[in-house]
């Protein structure tokens, strides 16, 4: 599986001519996990019928950050994730709108209307089974069935995706597994390694001094992933390495606020300011305080050569997988 070359990101309503009069899959889609991906999917095979753009219509902030904004949410696909797996897909493209307060106040009809069939000119919409949308959550598939006879759009709901074990896909799952550093089983709901990206920002250079120089990211505080040691692959200007990460607070030194820290073999540059996309395959064992640093570097080369040994084998899990981590 490989991404649409001609993917477009959008903001609503500033929407390219290519991705107009096609099939459109709405949804929050925080995770684009396997449940996400049956929407898509079904989305596709309508366009590929209809020989027109698939796009995936998706909301920003996720609107539970505009409700309640003292519950911040761990996202699991910011904007840019969230378009990296959408391209990797195989969408014609991702449309975004700015959730606000005043746009959900807008009614279900309007929603239609406007968005639906005056800006995204849509022939057919696909939607989970239990999609709400519009004023206090009026509009529904059977509505959506009802305007897609009056106003010429097909309507697609596809039914609740379940793993293996009958229990249902979430990001709510995943959010939860990811912060148990159980990630082998939050990838096999999402049907691809969870990444993130960030910034490469200055830290206390203390790895160097070590023989550990390690590439520092903060990430948001509602990040709830595993505090840990990982083996990891980070992509760096365009190209993938291998690397051994720590996340959390550091307790032999300074158990300050958690950074992100990636000591990348076998590599030497400047990275200070660069975007890196940094994907946690295994998860080696909690973080630790030592007594020494020579207690802690004995400690690193054990977590270095094991992070080598499992990096050097790991397989694709699904085509998206590949497409994202060995594309």
């Amino acid at each position: 599986m490989s991404g649409s070359p001609s993917f477009v990101s959008a903001r609503f309503p500033d929407i390219p001519s290519g991705l107009l009069g096609g099939v459109v899959a709405i949804g929050n889609f925080d995770g684009m996990h396997r449940g996400h991906q049956a929407v898509l999917a079904a989305a596709m095979d309508r366009a590929a019928e209809a020989d027109g753009p698939a796009v995936a219509l998706t909301f920003e902030p996720h609107p539970r950050e505009v409700f309640r904004p003292d519950e911040p949410v761990f996202r699991l696909t910011p904007p840019a994730a969230k378009a990296r797996v959408a391209a990797a897909l195989g969408l014609s493209g991702l449309v975004t709108v700015d959730f606000t307060r005043d746009f959900a106040a807008r009614s279900a009809d309007a929603f239609v209307s406007e968005v639906l069939v005056g800006a995204l000119k849509t022939k057919g919409v696909t939607v989970g089974w239990n999609f709400h949308f519009g004023k206090g959550r009026a509009g529904t598939p059977a509505m959506l069935f009802g305007e897609g006879e009056r106003l010429g759009f097909a309507v697609d709901v596809v039914e609740a995706f379940t793993d293996e074990g009958g229990e249902a896909v979430s990001s709510s799952r995943i959010r939860s597994l990811l912060a148990d550093g159980l990630i082998g089983e939050a990838a096999g709901l999402l049907g691809y390694r969870w990444f993130f990206e960030a910034e490469v920002v200055h830290g206390d250079k203390r790895g160097r001094t070590i023989g550990y120089p390690t590439a520092n990211m903060r990430l948001p505080a509602s990040v709830r992933l595993a505090h840990g040691i990982y083996a990891v692959a980070i992509e760096l200007d365009g190209e993938r390495h291998h690397g051994v990460a720590s996340f959390g607070r550091r307790p032999t030194f300074d158990n300050g606020a958690p950074v992100f820290e990636t000591f990348v073999f076998d590599f030497t540059g400047d990275l200070y300011g660069k975007t890196a996309v940094v994907t946690p395959v295994s998860y080696l064992r909690p973080e630790m305080r030592f007594d020494s640093v020579e207690a802690l570097i004995a400690q690193m080369d054990q977590d270095s050569a094991e992070a080598r040994a499992i990096l050097q084998t790991a397989q694709p899990l699904t085509p998206l997988d590949r497409a994202l981590l060995f594309g």
